[in-house]
């Protein structure tokens, strides 16, 4: 089995000529499907080999054999392609085929990483595994290349499989296929000044309300905004705070109806401080929330509910409101617990209009 895993990794390299940080694995199971990146720059061989093995076919039939709930899940197995293999021999498949590529890619949630032989140095191989929550134990001990962008509520769907003592999965979850494709683009990654200039429609729990994007004033929070709202991940999130006559505050992946995994989780990410003192935070300015560093900002936005000069030159303005002004008074007249709304104010739908 080993001389035709290695027969493999000697094919002419021309079919992988495109580069591997613009390719993405999409891995589909009985249980849903996930995607995730590679880290060439990391374990730039343990990358080639899954993508030639992938492309291969070397993954598909085989499953998810070990998972620890909500920690991590194990697979890639070929041995697991034949359903009649001893349970006793599940995980012994596809060893012993690379040197270890430690690097400080930390084993962080969605990291995806490769299984070798315990106690055993340089044993690494096929098999791979995905971290659900952080494993910081595993650093530097195991080769990690690769982070998943979409699909972490199946991962963590599957860590939830039956297992045993042992971690071992009751069934195993079945890798229907692994296919190799390019990354997705992220939506206005590269839209002019002209092309941000759009406005947003906001629809809520107290009716529709219709925001002017400024480009001129905050260009890339503009873009993050139009890209959060294309991709449909403001939908069904809460306003969690109301504070009167300063501001309404929404935008949280938490409590979001339909969970905290959202496909375009993959391109959230802090958005440095644009910040200009002629922009005044005053009522129905739209800006972003951020923590103590100036550089912090993600999804949570808020709507100015009066003049706060406090803050500006400080938070990033970037839109502003230009229909549904009455909607700010509905906000105000909320019965409130502290600055939380006592009943669920919801983003129904977000639309670029």
């Amino acid at each position: 089995m080993h001389r035709c895993l290695l027969a493999l990794l000697l094919l002419p390299a021309a079919a992988w000529a495109q580069s591997a940080d613009q390719l993405e694995a999409i891995v589909s199971t009985d249980l849903g499907t996930f995607r995730f990146e590679f880290a060439p720059d990391k374990a730039p061989k343990h990358v080639e080999q899954f993508l030639k093995l992938a492309r291969q076919g070397y993954y598909d039939g085989s499953a998810f054999f070990r998972v620890v709930a909500n920690g991590i899940i194990q697979g890639g197995d070929p041995l697991l392609k034949d359903p009649k293999t001893a349970k006793n021999l599940w995980g012994t498949g596809g060893l012993n085929l690379l040197p270890g590529e430690f690097s400080d890619l930390k084993h962080v949630a969605g990291v995806v990483s490769t299984v070798r032989i315990p106690n055993k140095p340089d044993s690494d191989g096929a098999q791979f595994f995905v971290c659900v929550v952080p494993q910081a134990s595993l650093d530097g001990q195991y080769s990690a290349f690769g982070r998943v962008t979409e699909g972490m509520d199946v991962v963590a769907r599957i860590s939830q499989a039956p297992a045993d003592a042992n971690s071992i999965t009751d069934k195993p979850v079945r890798i229907l296929k692994v296919t190799i494709e390019k990354k997705k683009e992220e939506p206005f990654l590269n839209a002019t000044p002209a092309e941000l200039r759009r406005t947003v429609t906001l629809k809520t729990t107290l009716g529709t309300l219709k925001i002017q994007m400024e480009p001129d004033w905050a260009p890339n929070h503009v873009r993050n905004f139009l890209k959060l709202t294309t991709t449909g991940w403001y939908n069904g999130t809460v306003f969690h705070r109301i504070s009167k006559e300063f501001v309404v505050q929404g935008g949280l992946s938490t409590d979001r109806s339909s969970g905290p995994y959202h496909s375009a989780d993959r391109w959230v990410h802090p958005v440095k401080g644009e910040f200009r003192d002629d922009v005044k935070h005053v009522r129905g300015i739209v800006s972003m929330a951020r923590t103590d560093d100036p550089d912090s900002a993600t999804t949570s936005f808020f709507l100015m509910l009066g003049a706060a000069p406090h803050l500006d030159g400080k938070y990033s303005a970037f839109g502003r409101i230009i229909q549904g002004m009455e909607i700010l008074d509905a906000f105000e007249k909320e019965d409130l617990d502290g600055e939380t709304p006592k009943r669920r104010l919801e983003v129904i739908e977000a639309t670029i209009d």
